[in-house]
Order: structure tokens, then C-alpha cells, then sequence
């Protein structure tokens, strides 16, 4: 059985004052180690979408009929961001409408994508860094809804690693975002422990 509330409580393995390399795969390697097999395949999923040559139809379908809820939601958001992106850049290079928009069934309704116009006055900026931390800070924004209130689960697990990669793709664009990233990141972390804190001292 998995201990979640152990595998949360020892989440924060490196400090706020952090400026070196982040041991992302060091991390990662330890939430697996305290993971049944069942779960540490969800993790595999969860971590295989944050590769960019396996983002493909196939893979989508797979993430989207998961049978866990962050996996599901995340995914969801995650194409109907990357879908809105190509068309903004559609539109931007006059490319023709729907070029490489990726479409799950051919006999389904259109997605609707309730975060469209939030996705597109991002692309809309003008400088790129920002585009991407606006983006990222979307993604962040949904990981925090979907995960909410949940301190010993394997979602609030999944949401860490999520937040944990963009963590490790902003210190390899921008080493100072990154490590604001990451101090927002403990901050986060601090307050789940003194909510376990609250709940063993009942």
C-alpha cells in the first residue's frame, strides 16, 4: 500500500536558497522508489507527455481515457493548449486553417476550450520569454485547480512533478525564473507540511 502522506511530507529535498543544477531525475526517482507498481506506471504516463516526440494522437488518447483524474484533466488542457498555439501560429504565418491541429476523432463535436481567449492573449505578447512563462504559469494555474485541496493523494504527487518539470525547462531557458519558480514551488510544499503538521497534532 502506498504511504502518501510520507512521499508528500519528504517532497521538498533541496532548499529555497537553491542555485545550482535541480536533481530533477533524482527527485523523480525517489517518489518511484515509495510508489506501488500500479501507481509508478501512472507516473511513467504522466512524465512520457512531458517528451515532446511522443506527443501524438496515440499518445493523447491514452492520457485522455486514463483512468486518473490529473493524468485526464492535465492532458485535456495540455492539447487544448498545444491545439491553440498552432493556431495561432497558423494564422501568423498564413499557414491554412487547421494545419497540424491534432484531432483525437474525426466523428466527434469540435473541443470546446473554456481557457481559449486566456491561451490566446498570451501568444498575443510580444516577447517571447514571456509568451512562455505566460503559458507556464496557465499550466501551473491548472495544475492547482485540478489538484485543489489534496495533500495525501497520488495526484497531489503527479501535480508536483508537473510543476517540478516546468521548474527544470525554465532554469535550462532562464536560470532566474527557474529559481523563482522553484521558491514559489517550497512555499507551496511548506504549507501542505503544516497542514500535515495540524492534522498529526489533532
Amino acid at each position: 500500500m502506498n504511504n502518501y502522506e510520507y512521499i508528500v511530507a519528504s517532497l521538498p529535498v533541496i532548499t529555497s536558497d537553491f542555485r545550482g543544477d535541480l536533481d530533477y531525475n533524482g527527485v523523480i526517482d525517489e517518489i518511484r522508489s515509495q510508489l506501488s507498481g500500479k501507481d509508478s506506471a501512472v507516473l511513467d504516463l504522466l512524465l512520457s507527455g512531458f517528451e515532446a516526440e511522443n506527443l501524438d494522437a496515440e499518445f493523447y488518447k491514452k492520457a485522455l481515457s486514463s483512468k486518473d483524474v490529473f493524468v485526464r484533466e492535465y492532458f485535456s488542457y495540455d492539447l487544448d493548449v498545444r491545439n491553440t498555439r498552432v493556431e495561432f501560429l497558423n494564422k501568423a504565418l498564413n499557414r491554412p486553417e487547421g494545419q497540424d491541429i491534432l484531432v483525437l476523432d474525426e466523428e466527434a463535436e469540435p473541443r470546446e476550450f473554456e481557457g481559449y481567449r486566456q491561451v490566446m492573449n498570451v501568444l498575443e505578447g510580444s516577447d517571447i520569454l514571456e509568451r512562455e512563462r505566460g503559458l507556464d504559469d496557465l499550466m501551473w494555474a491548472k495544475i492547482d485547480e485540478i489538484v485543489g485541496l489534496q495533500v495525501f493523494t497520488l495526484d497531489s504527487i503527479l501535480g508536483f512533478t508537473a510543476k517540478l518539470q516546468i521548474i527544470a525547462r525554465w532554469l535550462k531557458l532562464d536560470p532566474e525564473t527557474g529559481r523563482e519558480l522553484f521558491r514559489r514551488l517550497v512555499d507551496e510544499i511548506r504549507n501542505n507540511k503544516n497542514s500535515i503538521d495540524n492534522e498529526y497534532n489533532r
